[in-house]
């Protein structure tokens, strides 16, 4: 069976070029502190406070390019513990989603919707998904497994197919220590939800 890259994704942000400026000055761009699995992507030496109703969460990377909204993704426990109630979607649905203050060195900015944990999702190429038998949007059973005692079966992980995209799964900090992931994690596709 074909297997591919697991990655954790750790709490971060995407902004919207009017949100950086405010937190970070005028004309100001985000600076590549290293490039990421997906093409394009980076994770910058930016980092903010992102502020909740009962605490606050320090120095929280922001990953570039910019991007048209505002997006939160933290953990659920990220969430619950600065008192967000952050539904699990997929990155982009944002609507009615948590709420949050993010302050920078130059500013702050209320999100009255943004924050989200980010539903497990496989990034795939058209090709990929052809070899996987499945297309964008479909949702699969994945098997992790570590070798030390954790193997895990993450169902309701859905597709994300473009052209612009490389292979990799992606889960959040919560799911990645349920399954005591490694930094060389492999997944492996073993059914299709509803099969």
């Amino acid at each position: 069976m074909q297997d591919f890259i697991v990655e954790t994704s750790a709490r971060h942000i995407h902004v919207n070029k009017e949100t950086l400026e405010i937190l970070f000055g005028k004309g100001y761009e985000l600076s590549v502190k290293k490039n990421l699995s997906q093409p394009g992507q980076f994770a910058s030496n930016e980092r903010v406070t992102v502020v909740g109703p009962k605490k606050e969460l320090a120095n929280v990377s922001i990953l570039g390019p910019c991007r048209k909204e505002n997006q939160v993704e933290l953990s659920a426990t990220d969430a619950r513990s600065i008192g967000i109630s952050a539904p699990i979607r997929e990155s982009g649905d944002i609507k009615g989603s948590g709420a949050c203050k993010l302050v920078g060195p130059n500013g702050e900015v209320e999100l009255s919707e943004g924050v989200i944990v980010a539903k497990r999702h496989i990034h795939m190429t058209e090709k990929d998904a052809q070899a996987f038998n499945v297309k964008n949007g479909d949702s699969v059973c994945v098997l992790l497994d570590s070798g030390n005692g954790r193997k895990t079966i993450f169902c309701d992980t859905v597709i994300r197919v473009s052209d612009s995209y490389s292979l990799a799964m992606h889960i959040d900090t919560d799911e990645s220590n349920a399954a005591a992931c490694s930094s060389e994690m492999r997944g492996t596709i073993i059914k299709k939800c509803g099969d």
